[in-house]
């Protein structure tokens, strides 16, 4: 039987037979992580106005070092290094693990490669580079450091729950505090709670709860978390994006109360 050798021809960066807006997605995507990238640097790097009243923005939580009531050991130390041309900011200290964890996401991971990378831009378009590396070496080795960030996401994510709780109680006219929810402690329980869906939907702690076990019949308990975390694994992506906005806009709110420009109202005290 005859047979035909047709060479395979690499496409173009960008070249596509594709009919459908397959870059729109890919748009979005770098859009708004992009926006979210600038404000959450430019965030961090103002070390003021993330404190309101018993609010603190999620950015700068837990506050190891600094000026508010909410630092867990005061102001910064003279012995701490700390680089002359930046202000210190103590979101600078611990916005690191939340950031890394959600950089090397499993889902985030995808969205940048293609919308930032164009590694591929989408499927069947033309990238611009010859070889794949995958992550076997440096950078994109540094991937697999994903499960360690994610004990660091959930180990922020407790500090986040206390400080809801810091935030509902409310100082009165009298100089007391009472018991009460406002708006803002409302958008940072939101907060808290798409960030636990967030973490719980986590590739790694599916591994981490489901792995090392041949026989789920012989670990029911194990077979349970597992289901639990698989059926928020499957809407990763939408927890993804919603966290992601949740965080950042509870930072504005906190941050935009703390110069005066929006009131924080109370909508019932104890």
């Amino acid at each position: 039987m005859a047979s035909t050798v047709i060479p395979i021809e690499r496409l173009r960066f960008g070249q596509t037979s594709r009919k459908d807006a397959w870059w729109l997605p890919q748009l979005g995507v770098f859009l708004g992580l992009g926006t979210f990238v600038v404000y959450a640097t430019w965030a961090a790097l103002q070390g003021r106005d993330y404190v309101s009243g018993s609010m603190i923005s999620p950015f700068y939580s837990p506050e190891i070092w600094g000026p508010s009531p909410h630092a867990l050991f005061g102001p910064q130390p003279d012995w701490l290094p700390w680089p002359s041309f930046l202000p210190f900011s103590a979101a600078l200290i611990v916005l690191a693990i939340p950031g890394n964890f959600r950089l090397t996401c499993y889902y985030y991971r995808g969205a940048y490669y293609k919308s930032f990378w164009a590694d591929p831009p989408a499927c069947g378009v033309g990238e611009p580079r010859n070889t794949y590396l995958g992550e076997r070496w440096l950078p994109l080795v540094m991937q697999n450091v994903h499960r360690y960030f994610l004990y660091g996401a959930i180990f922020v994510w407790f500090f986040l729950v206390h400080d809801v709780y810091k935030a509902m109680w409310l100082v009165g006219p009298d100089g007391k505090q009472a018991l009460g929810l406002t708006v803002g402690t409302v958008l940072l329980s939101v907060n808290v709670v798409l960030l636990w869906l967030y973490c719980t939907g986590c590739h790694s702690l599916r591994h981490l709860v489901g792995g090392k076990c041949n026989t789920f019949s012989a670990h029911p308990l194990k077979f349970k978390m597992w289901k639990f975390v698989t059926s928020l694994n499957k809407q990763h992506q939408l927890w993804a994006w919603c966290s992601l906005c949740s965080v950042g806009f509870s930072d504005v709110y906190v941050r935009l109360c703390a110069k005066g420009m929006w009131t924080d109202f109370v909508l019932f005290r104890i």
